[in-house]
């Protein structure tokens, strides 16, 4: 295992092309690079970012999923044309940065009157994937309250229809949804990509790794149990810390974690 951190802990804090020099002048392993705009998924923003990012390895790119991901899902074909577009922005400039995966939502649970088709989204879903892997990423869908995959159960489904889908554990979003993150831990299992994760201070407030009563000694020993052998990802948001150089302590604390527990031979 390795430690990591994904550019989403900085949104607000600094633009991605200070964020990705920063990370790397820190010696971070491993980075999720945040893409927050129609611009940032341009392949020439990806060469200015690939240009600065040194030795760090970006292992996965995220969106700022609303702006096109439920729309790859949409029935008007001029809609999903468009969202598949951004798609394949998305997808060349992942390919410049070397990330080898794609945080995904999918379609947003924002509607009261929205209506559960795990058969027709699986479908969809696994085009998705095929898409993506035409420039060799892999599609891995994240546990979010908001999105498709907000409860054990679902990337079970999802899965039997696109055998390649992996995907990514985020113990925020378990902790949001009211579900124990074990049970994302153990539907995800050994096709989990990497995973998101933040501490929780005694009141409930949301603050960085090691400075909570998360026990992350039992999270990295089950990673370690199901042979995760992958980054583990700070992602925070901005107000969940001070100083920037908080989230190197935080760094520096998980990866004495991955260090220790390494993965299961």
């Amino acid at each position: 295992m390795r430690a990591g951190v994904s550019t989403a802990t900085l949104f607000l804090r600094l633009n991605n092309e200070d964020a990705v020099p920063l990370l790397a002048e820190w010696g971070v392993d491993e980075a999720e690079v945040f893409l927050t705009s129609f611009s940032e998924y341009a392949p020439s923003y990806a060469e200015q970012l690939a240009a600065k990012k040194g030795g760090l390895q970006v292992h996965s790119v995220h969106v700022l999923n609303t702006q096109f991901e439920p729309q790859l899902y949409a029935a008007h074909p001029r809609v999903k044309a468009d969202a598949y577009y951004f798609l394949g922005e998305t997808m060349r400039s992942a390919r410049i940065l070397g990330a080898r995966y794609y945080t995904f939502h999918g379609v947003a649970r924002l509607k009261r009157t929205f209506r559960e088709n795990i058969p027709r989204v699986a479908g969809q879903t696994a085009e998705i994937a095929a898409f993506c892997r035409k420039f060799g990423v892999t599609l891995a869908y994240e546990n979010v309250e908001w999105a498709f995959y907000n409860r054990p159960g679902v990337f079970r489904e999802l899965k039997a229809a696109c055998p390649t889908l992996a995907g990514v554990l985020d113990i925020k979003q378990a902790r949001i949804t009211g579900y124990d993150w074990r049970q994302y831990l153990e539907e995800m299992g050994e096709n989990i990509s990497h995973v998101h994760v933040s501490d929780v201070a005694s009141d409930g407030t949301m603050c960085l790794p090691g400075r909570g009563v998360f026990d992350f000694d039992d999270f990295f020993a089950r990673l370690q149990g199901v042979g995760f052998d992958g980054p583990v990802l700070i992602e925070n948001y901005g107000n969940d810390y001070g100083d920037i150089g908080e989230i190197r302590a935080a760094y520096e604390f998980l990866a004495e974690k991955a260090e220790k527990y390494g993965a299961k031979k």
